[in-house]
Parts: C-alpha cells; sequence; structure tokens
C-alpha cells in the first residue's frame, strides 16, 4: 500500500472515530457522507488538527470534525474549562457558571452543552433566558459573583461561523496563562461518553440579570441632560435591538427608529454580505430607513447608530450632504475621540485607555485634561485590565464607557452615550461633525485607516510576515521610518506579540505617522493599521490638511501591499 493510500485510510479511520461519539445527528449525517464519499480533501480540512482554544476562546466555521465548531468540540471545552475550576476552587458552595448565547445557528444547542457539562461535573450553572447581547453575560459574571461566564457567540463574523467566549470571576477575559492552561485541560478530555451530562439540574434565570444590566446602563448618563435627539438603530440581524430599545426608553430617549429587515435575530443574516458594520454595504439599510423616515417626518434623523451582532460592538453614522447616501460612517478612532471628549466634559477622572493599533489623538485629549493615559495590546482582555480603567476604547468599534459594570467594551451602553452627547450638541446647535472638525483643529488632524489582507492560506500571513522582518522598511508613504519594533520582543508596557511597528519621523506638511502590522487574532487576515498627523491652523485649512493626510494614507497602503507581496 502506498504512503498516500496509508494515509487516506488512517484519514478515514480518524473520521470514523469521531463520528461513533459526535453527539449532533446533523454533524454525523454530514460526516458519514463525507466518509462514505471517500473525500479525503475535505476530510483533511476538518481533521488535520484540532481547533485551538485561545485568548479569543474558540472560533471557527461549524460543521463535523475537531477543526470545526459543533457540539463534541464544545463539550470538550465545557469539559476543560470545568476541570479547570474545580482546580481553582476553595472549598464552600460549588462555583457557579453563568451561560449566555446569542441567536446563531447552534448557540443554544452549544450553551445547553455547556450547562449539562457543568452540572455533570459538580458545579451549578445558570443560562441567560434568551439570546441576549455579550454585554449581559459579561454584567451577569460579577453581578451573580460567578467563578466564570461564557458566551456562545462569534459576533460579526460570517453567518457560517460560531465561537466560544470565556471570562473568570473578575468579569475579565482570559489572557495568558488562564488560555494555555485550560486549553491544556482541554486536551486531557478523553471520550465523550465518560463526560457526564445530565438531561437538568441547572438554572434558567429570569429577566432579573437583564434589568439590572438595563438599570446599570443610565449610570453613564448625567441626570437631566437633553434627551431630544432622534436615533436609527440597527442591530445588523443580531440581539441587541430590544436591549437597546428597552435602555433607550429607561433613559428617557424617543423611541429609536429600527431597521425593519436588520431589528429581529437572523443567523443567516440575509440582507448583509458580512454582519460587520465597518464592512462595505452593511449599512446601506440604516441609511435607506433614515432617508424613509426624514421623507415621512420632515426632518432628518440626527445619528444613525449600529450594534453588531452581538451588540459588544457600536458604530456612528452622521449626516453628510456630500455622500451620496446622505451620511457618512464615522472611524472607530472618531467615536473613540467624541466620547472621550464628552466623558471629559462629565468631569471623569481615571486613567483613559486605547490599543496600539488605535489613533494617538486620545493620548492627547488626555494630556490637555492632565489625566492618566496608557496603551495595551490589541483586545478588551488587555484594556479591561488597565488599573484605575475610567474609559477605554479600540479602533474596532469597542468602547468601555462604564468599567464597574461591564470589564469588556459594551455597544449598548456606549450608544446611550452617543447618544447624550448628540442630544447635548443639538440643543446647543451644534453637531457630532462640527465637534470632530473642534477637535481636529486643536490637536491636528489624526487620520486613520486600515489595510486588511483576507487569504485562503494561512501561510500568506505568516510569509508577509517574514518578508517585513527579512527586509524591514525604511521608508512608508515618503517618511522615514524613525523607528522600528519588532513586538514579538516585548516591553516593560506591553507583554510579547506577533506584530511589527513603525514610528514615522514628519515632513513637510506633515508631523508624523505610525504603522502597526499584525495577523489578525480571529480571522485569517493581515492588518495594517495607519495613522498619520497633519497640523491645521485653523478651520479654513482642513479640508487640505485631510487631503494631504489621505494621500499619505494611501501611500502606506500602496507601500504595504509591496512590502509584503501580498
Amino acid at each position: 500500500m502506498s504512503d498516500g493510500l496509508r494515509d487516506d485510510e488512517a484519514l478515514l479511520a480518524r473520521a470514523r472515530d469521531w463520528l461513533a461519539e459526535d453527539p449532533d445527528p446533523e454533524t454525523r449525517e454530514e460526516l458519514a457522507k463525507l466518509v462514505e464519499a471517500r473525500e479525503p480533501a475535505e476530510l483533511r480540512d476538518r481533521f488535520s488538527g484540532t481547533l485551538q482554544f485561545g485568548t479569543a476562546g474558540l472560533r471557527g466555521e461549524l460543521g463535523a470534525g475537531p477543526m470545526r465548531m459543533n457540539r463534541a468540540v464544545v463539550i470538550r471545552a465545557a469539559a476543560g474549562i470545568t476541570a479547570y475550576l474545580r482546580g481553582r476552587a476553595t472549598g464552600g458552595e460549588a462555583p457557579l457558571v453563568v451561560i449566555g448565547y446569542d441567536a446563531r445557528h447552534k448557540s443554544a444547542d452549544f450553551a445547553r452543552d455547556t450547562a449539562a457539562v457543568v452540572v455533570g461535573a459538580g458545579l451549578r450553572a445558570a443560562m441567560l433566558p434568551e439570546p441576549l447581547p455579550t454585554p449581559v453575560l459579561a454584567f451577569a459574571v460579577r453581578h451573580l459573583g460567578a467563578a466564570a461566564g461564557i458566551m456562545v457567540t462569534a459576533s460579526h463574523n460570517p453567518p457560517r461561523d460560531n465561537g466560544y467566549k470565556v471570562y473568570l470571576d473578575d468579569g475579565l477575559q482570559i489572557v495568558p496563562p488562564a488560555d494555555a492552561e485550560i486549553a491544556d485541560e482541554i486536551a486531557s478530555v478523553g471520550p465523550l461518553d465518560g463526560v457526564p451530562r445530565p438531561d437538568s439540574g441547572w438554572q434558567v434565570l429570569g429577566d432579573d440579570v437583564l434589568n439590572a444590566y438595563l438599570a446599570r446602563t443610565g449610570v453613564v448618563l448625567t441626570e437631566g441632560s437633553p434627551r431630544e435627539v432622534r436615533v436609527v438603530h440597527t442591530a445588523m440581524h443580531g440581539v441587541g435591538h430590544r436591549t437597546a430599545q428597552l435602555a433607550f426608553e429607561r433613559a428617557g430617549f424617543p423611541a429609536i427608529v429600527p431597521v425593519p429587515e436588520q431589528a429581529e435575530p437572523d443567523p443567516d443574516f440575509s440582507t448583509v454580505a458580512f454582519p460587520n458594520p465597518e464592512e462595505p454595504g452593511a449599512m446601506d439599510r440604516a441609511y435607506a430607513t433614515a432617508r424613509v423616515w426624514e421623507a415621512e417626518h420632515g426632518e432628518r434623523p440626527d445619528v444613525i447608530i449600529a450594534n453588531d451582532p452581538d451588540a459588544d460592538r457600536c458604530a456612528v453614522a452622521v449626516p453628510d450632504a456630500a455622500a451620496g447616501s446622505g451620511w457618512r460612517m464615522l472611524r472607530g478612532d472618531q467615536v473613540g475621540a467624541l466620547l472621550a471628549t464628552h466623558l471629559i466634559h462629565k468631569h471623569a477622572e481615571g486613567t483613559f485607555a486605547t490599543t496600539i493599533v488605535s489613533s494617538s489623538l486620545l493620548s492627547r485629549i488626555a494630556e490637555a485634561a492632565k489625566l492618566p493615559y496608557t496603551e495595551t495590546l490589541t483586545g478588551f482582555k488587555w484594556l479591561a485590565r488597565v488599573e484605575g480603567l475610567r474609559y477605554g476604547y479600540e479602533e474596532a468599534l469597542g468602547y468601555c464607557v462604564d468599567p464597574e459594570g461591564v470589564r469588556d467594551k459594551d455597544g449598548i451602553t456606549a450608544a446611550l452615550l452617543v447618544a447624550e452627547l448628540a442630544a447635548g450638541l443639538k440643543q446647543t446647535g451644534r453637531t457630532l461633525s462640527g465637534l470632530l472638525d473642534d477637535l481636529d483643529v486643536e490637536y491636528g488632524v489624526h487620520a486613520t485607516d486600515q489595510l486588511s489582507v483576507r487569504v485562503a492560506d494561512l501561510s500568506l500571513i505568516a510569509s508577509g510576515m517574514r518578508r517585513l522582518r527579512a527586509e524591514p522598511p525604511t521608508a512608508l508613504g515618503g517618511l522615514a521610518v524613525a523607528q522600528a519594533e519588532d513586538l514579538t520582543d516585548g516591553s516593560a508596557s506591553l507583554p510579547p506579540t506577533d506584530g511589527l511597528r513603525y514610528r514615522l519621523a514628519g515632513a513637510e506638511g506633515v508631523e508624523g505617522g505610525r504603522v502597526v502590522v499584525r495577523p489578525s487574532g480571529t480571522e485569517p487576515k493581515l492588518k495594517c493599521y495607519l495613522e498619520v498627523v497633519v497640523p491645521v491652523g485653523g478651520k479654513a485649512e482642513l479640508a487640505d490638511a485631510r487631503k494631504r493626510a489621505a494621500e499619505v494614507l494611501d501611500r502606506f497602503k500602496a507601500d504595504l501591499k509591496r512590502a509584503t507581496g501580498l
């Protein structure tokens, strides 16, 4: 027998072993057809390894096999997590695990399987009563005094994906070494028939947790502040609409105007190519809803707010007559600066923080307000750990505006704060766009952009990073590289990570810039985060300064494509 045939037979044997213990009739049928058809390429894709548990938990495409998200993989993950929690238990009452889930395909099944494994291991489990936003689960961990929280969600990934996010008793997402320790426990789980999974024994919570979360969201608002603002809201086919609607009603805002086609959960995300507000076309229905409302009521809505499918992110669009749609989507860095300015105006104290891939504008805003400022690696698992954090944001539409309530990004509470800011500006005849103009004049145009390259072959990302390390650029976009850092080395303030950071010197009409290149932690992408700073002498110079910044950013992209070979 040739080596190729021997390998194929071994592959089929692994697939049959998996098939024998798969608890899900759907994935059993799917895998049985592949085995019967003897599809080695497809089977290799599913059995080439195991879906790795890391600081993002688990995330992957739904389907049969260890390289997919399915009930067998989830049961093993839950068994590993419960083993880890039992090892940390100090006696007394059995640890509690609170479990939330979104409305994606299989999310409810994965949540029930997790609850069954938790109870079977002798721990207590409590499930949220329905599909709810991730921030509700993050809030529930500390609110209920749980040892851990598990959220079944793939956030804004494509419809074919699902995922598994883990919080520990401090209400924070896991970081090393906890992720590796849990991964080791998962790897040591034996056959699934040895994992007890009773049919009952867990608690299904009522509305108390949601009501407590909603009561907490109002803490970010100033009593008696303006509330007269018209908001169009899209849940992007996710689970955020009802929670956002209740939060806005409780806070005393006018009823939000829903995007009707996207208000109710739809696991197929039928009206968007990609359920992420940042993706081209994702906001089109929201813009159309705003135009219809304007035609019917004779006035334009003040702001459009979008949550991603699990409502931990918040996107904002503002009226713009120059845009074809009549609306302009703000970048996450712009919303981050607006919220920081609003919180400082409200006399917030504490540390303001963002990530190394976000705009440096926040550092200048904090410095002017004489507030502490710091930077972390990408992700709220790092941002929310900042000592004395009052406000943290990252450019990918994530904002932590109430660290005492939710120690993670929270798209619902951030939406309330955006609405309060817009209402206050409206009362004085101003707008969000006008406030952004003021910030650009005061601190200079901090223009940001991103070059994101999605690949089918993950080795292309590694080869692109190798090329940059082997032949580091001496200039990008016409600006000299003043400092190049390999972030795998770590530093006194940052743990090691796979990334490269370039600080760029100034030139005529340009103060300087920054480029960070890193592989995505959740998607098959190489991401390049770009920033250029252009000084502004006054409002009359804004248009020219923004044009100059856009030209430099375009040159950054062209140079990086050549440098990475992608």
